[in-house]
C-alpha cells in the first residue's frame, strides 16, 4: 500500500485543545481503518511543524478524503507528502532514460 507523510501544524482551534489531541489521533485512525488505510506512526514535533504522521492509504483519492475529514474539524492544516520506500524509488530508477 502506498505511504504518505503528513506535516500538521494546529490552528488556533486545535492549539486551545492540545489536551484533546490524543483522543482525536486514535479518532482518526479509526476513521483511516474504516477508510481502508492504516495511521503507522504519530509524532508531536518542535521545529515547523507541530504532528508528524505516517499512514498507508489504497490510493491518493483515499488520503484526500481522509484529510479533507480531518481539516473539516478546525484542528490542524496539513501537507501530504508521497512517500516512497526503496524498492519504489528503485522502480522510478529503473524507468529514468
Amino acid at each position: 500500500m502506498p505511504t504518505y507523510v503528513t506535516l500538521l501544524n494546529w490552528t488556533d482551534t486545535g492549539i486551545g485543545s492540545f489536551k484533546g489531541a490524543p483522543e482525536r489521533t486514535k479518532e482518526a485512525a479509526a476513521l483511516l481503518e474504516k477508510m481502508g488505510g492504516r495511521l503507522k506512526d504519530v509524532y508531536w514535533t518542535l521545529g515547523p511543524y507541530d504532528v508528524v504522521s505516517v499512514i498507508e492509504a489504497p490510493d491518493d483519492e483515499t488520503v484526500m478524503a481522509f484529510q479533507l475529514a480531518i481539516a473539516s474539524k478546525g484542528n490542524a492544516r496539513s501537507t501530504t507528502l508521497r512517500a516512497l520506500n526503496a524498492d519504489e524509488f528503485q522502480s522510478v530508477v529503473d524507468k529514468a532514460p
